[in-house]
């Protein structure tokens, strides 16, 4: 067994640090890289660049609203072909970073917070969004969860997914996220998240909010790096699918090109 292990980098902004990017690029193997709208600058987002291409990992864009005060978690509504601008200008702006620091070209992308959340949702808007990423580069890989409308507009377009696992999130009996403003919709105990991935490695199921089993099949799983004890909860899902008999690779080499 082969998986991706991701993470939500660069999400600092100026002088202000969020997670502990260094210590995260030892463990994961590919990085989502926050592109100025909802967290990053061009300073933090050239230093995790080359951190990451250092350490050989993919490099990513985390793309979200224009919303640094709200960390990109509060809904903006706005034209859907002006919303896609958005996305094709933080791709630009991370890709021309990347290739000044060495990297041939992005390899994946990802949506954030309340972005993410509303594309998810309505094919109306994941459409267009997953057009804007098609436009810049029909070979960067969408990372996303499952049975989502970003997914149903990237296949419709002839888009690479790559299915992610949220170890930290709780989904609804379809394999949609559920709300945060639920309880239990962010799990916060390390041992929890570190059962719900062995028991994704075991079987290929997770536990849903309602109790039920429901198979996913993913190629990567995503860490948060903000929580508290972020780290070290990486470090033993890392360990955890290591013992199992799998190995940990970048998304890139998951995926045809």
């Amino acid at each position: 067994m082969q998986i991706d292990l991701n993470a939500d980098l660069g999400e600092g902004f100026g002088p202000y640090r969020m997670g502990e990017d260094e210590a995260m690029m030892d463990i994961v193997s590919s990085a989502n890289i926050a592109c100025g709208y909802h967290a990053g600058d061009p300073v933090i987002m050239d230093k995790t660049v080359r951190l990451a291409l250092e350490k050989g990992i993919d490099v990513g864009a985390h793309v979200g609203f224009p919303d640094l005060l709200g960390f990109g978690r509060r809904q903006i509504q706005a034209d859907p072909l002006e919303l896609a601008k958005y996305v094709l200008y933080q791709m630009g702006a991370l890709a021309g970073i990347a290739k000044a620091a060495g990297a041939a070209r992005l390899t994946h992308m990802s949506f954030h917070g309340a972005l993410g959340n509303m594309a998810a949702a309505s094919y109306e808007l994941a459409e267009p969004l997953v057009r804007a990423v098609a436009d810049f580069d029909r070979d960067v890989v969408i990372s996303v969860s499952t049975n989502t409308q970003i997914e149903r507009a990237a296949y419709k377009l002839g888009m690479q997914v790559a299915n992610t696992f949220l170890a930290d999130r709780a989904y609804d009996d379809n394999g949609n996220l559920v709300s945060r403003k639920l309880e239990g919709a962010v799990i916060k105990d390390g041992a929890a998240v570190l059962a719900r991935v062995q028991q994704l490695l075991e079987d290929g199921t997770v536990t849903t909010h309602s109790g039920k089993r429901l198979t996913m099949a993913v190629k990567s799983i995503l860490l948060h790096g903000d929580t508290p004890g972020a780290v070290e909860l990486a470090r033993t899902v890392r360990s955890a699918i290591e013992t199992a008999g799998g190995r940990v690779v970048p998304l890139s080499r998951l995926i045809a090109p």
